[in-house]
Parts: C-alpha cells; sequence; structure tokens
C-alpha cells in the first residue's frame, strides 16, 4: 500500500473503538512510543532537560490527539477576549504544512506553502502578531523582540513541546474523542490519558466522548460550537451570501480538516445538499483537486480557502465560523478560569 494511502485510510482506523486488525502490527511501535514519551517527560520534570522562560506567560492550545481537533477558532476565541480585557496577545505556532523551518513572521500576504495554512488564517483573522518555527521558545522570543508590547503568547499547538514553560494549559477534543485509545501509531493519542492531570480544562467540539470525560472527571470541562451562518466569496471580493441563496443549486463541499464531517454537518444544519468532498488534513491542493465542481459552486472551509482559493475556477463560497463555549451551572467560565491561571490563582 502506498504511504499517501495508509495515510488516508489511518484516521478511519484510529477512530474506530476497537483496534483493527490492520494495526496489530503497529502495537510494539506504540508501546515503545508510549516509554519514549514517559521517559521525556521525566527528564524535563527533573530537570535533566531544560525548560525555558519567556518573559511574558504562555497559553498553550493543544491536543492529546493527531489531527485538528478546533484549535484555531478557539486560539481566535481566547485571543478577542485577551484584547478585550486590555492584554496584548500575540500567537506562536509551529507552522505545519509550511516548507518554513526557521523562525518567521507571518503576514497576512505571506505563502501557505512556507508558513502553513492554519498560521496564515490566523495572521489574516486575529488581527495579532503571528510567528512561525520549529522551536517555540525561540518563536516567541523573535515576536516579543519584534513586539515588545506583547503581554502574553497563546500557542496552537505545542502541547507536546516541553521546552517551553507554559501558565496554562487547554486540551481540546472533537466528538471523535480517543478512538480506539491506543497511542501513535496504533491509534490516534499522543500522550496518554494521564497526561490531562496537568492541564487547566478541557473543551468539546462536540459530543463529549465518555472516556475521555471520565479521564477529565477532576477538571473544569466546557463545549464548543462552531458557528457561521454566511458565507463570503472565496475571491475576496467582500461579497456574502447566505444559506438559502444557493438552494436548489448544484453544490460541492470541500474539506481537508482533522474531521471533514465536522464542516459537512454543520452545512447540512444550514439546509443544503451538496456532494462531499473531503481530503486529508492540511492536504496540499493542486488544480485538479478541484475539478469535481467546475459545473456547480463549491464550498470550503477557511483553512482551506487560504491554500486553494486561487485554484477554483467557478463560483466558490467560504463559510467562516467563530467559536461559541458554554458555562456549565454553577461554574467559573473558560475565560475566566483562564484568567484565574494567568494571574496565578486558583479559579474559584
Amino acid at each position: 500500500m502506498a504511504v499517501s494511502g495508509l495515510a488516508r485510510r489511518l484516521p478511519g482506523w484510529w477512530y474506530q473503538r476497537r483496534l483493527v486488525v490492520a494495526l496489530w502490527p503497529t502495537l510494539p511501535v506504540s508501546w515503545l512510543f508510549g516509554v519514549l514519551g514517559r521517559l521525556r517527560r521525566g527528564l524535563y520534570r527533573c530537570g535533566v532537560l531544560r525548560t525555558d522562560h519567556l518573559p511574558v506567560p504562555v497559553v498553550v492550545v493543544g491536543n492529546l490527539t493527531v489531527g485538528g481537533s478546533g484549535k484555531t477558532p478557539l486560539v481566535l476565541w481566547l485571543v478577542s477576549r485577551l484584547r478585550d480585557q486590555g492584554w496584548f496577545p500575540g500567537i506562536i505556532s509551529r507552522g505545519y504544512g509550511g516548507s518554513g523551518e526557521s523562525v518567521r513572521p507571518v503576514l497576512p500576504s505571506s505563502p501557505c506553502s512556507v508558513v502553513g495554512d492554519e498560521p496564515l488564517m490566523l495572521a489574516r483573522r486575529s488581527g495579532v502578531p503571528v510567528f512561525v518555527g520549529r522551536d517555540r521558545f525561540a518563536v516567541g522570543q523573535a515576536l516579543l523582540a519584534a513586539h515588545p508590547e506583547c503581554n502574553v503568547i497563546v500557542a496552537d499547538d505545542g502541547l507536546q513541546h516541553y521546552r517551553l514553560q507554559r501558565a496554562v494549559e487547554l486540551v481540546v477534543f472533537d466528538g471523535r474523542g480517543i478512538g480506539n485509545g491506543h497511542l501513535l501509531p496504533a491509534g490516534p493519542l499522543r500522550e496518554p490519558l494521564r497526561r490531562l492531570s496537568g492541564v487547566a480544562a478541557v473543551i468539546w467540539n462536540g459530543l463529549p466522548e465518555a472516556r475521555a470525560a471520565a479521564a477529565a472527571r477532576h477538571l473544569p470541562q466546557f463545549e464548543m460550537q462552531l458557528v457561521g451562518e454566511r458565507f463570503v466569496a472565496a475571491a475576496g471580493a467582500r461579497r456574502v451570501c447566505d444559506a438559502p441563496s444557493l438552494m436548489n443549486r448544484k453544490l460541492y463541499a470541500m474539506a481537508g480538516i482533522g474531521d471533514p464531517q465536522r464542516f459537512f454537518r454543520q452545512l447540512r444544519t444550514l439546509g443544503l445538499d451538496f456532494e462531499e468532498h473531503p481530503f486529508p488534513d492540511h492536504h496540499s491542493y493542486v488544480a485538479g483537486d478541484l475539478a469535481f465542481a467546475q459545473d456547480g459552486v463549491l464550498l470550503m472551509t477557511e483553512k482551506d480557502a487560504v491554500k486553494c482559493a486561487n485554484l477554483a475556477t467557478g463560483e466558490a463560497w467560504v463559510l467562516p465560523v467563530e467559536a461559541v463555549i458554554g458555562t456549565p451551572p454553577g461554574h467559573a467560565g473558560l475565560f475566566e478560569t483562564i484568567l484565574e491561571k494567568l494571574h496565578g490563582r486558583t479559579p474559584a
């Protein structure tokens, strides 16, 4: 089986409740991955491996599973709330999917192929400085040197980047939860569920999955919805439309995110009927990938639009979304929980 074909199959296998037979040979590697992960965390805890501190607090928005779970919309939500409260945030990211390895700023005009799709989306949407690079500590240093007014850093991903000291860790799950519950490569987990013991809160982008919710029962848990109803033109002509204007037309929907079905479900809640075209997360599009939509209207996510809006030859629309965070009755809200941690206090 070709590597690309295997990459497409793995998420489907991982997110089955039980370990499928095809993954049995990967179990020894998965066990070794777990041992090495525990060793690495232990070396950081005892100081053998160095942890570096930035002069401002760091909030890490990450996940325990491979692939997108809704971190980027949550980062945008958090940055907006911080700005409303008088903070001056900056965003750092690995820049996954980009070809650049060195530390660099991300501008709205930056090439997606160099800086990555999610950082480019963040730069266009957030209104705050965004820097990318493999070494998150060096990225944070560069951002603060260029923007000394920033007094808090939000890291899009980086939960496993232990070198960078952090004040707050948030873990995001989507409705798929932990899949078969195994570590890579037998399952989707980057770290075991006991890693949740050190985080500030768990955020559910979808219905909570029982096993992960039980493992996080001692933590504040919040439900997040991604809400969007109006489409914007992919060509960037500042045109908008709503779902009723797209009904009874030939529609094609594409999504290259962690869980493409999440986008397709959202379109259906808007009353739209369409043909689905899922792609792998962080897919590098070429013109031929969009050939299926030549005789109709193409609908896509913001993440896909930063990569392939210029590849669409016909009518194409993008659905921007905003994160809406619910607060359980009788509990502090997510932002209040984060602020308490930033101020060095235990949430009420």
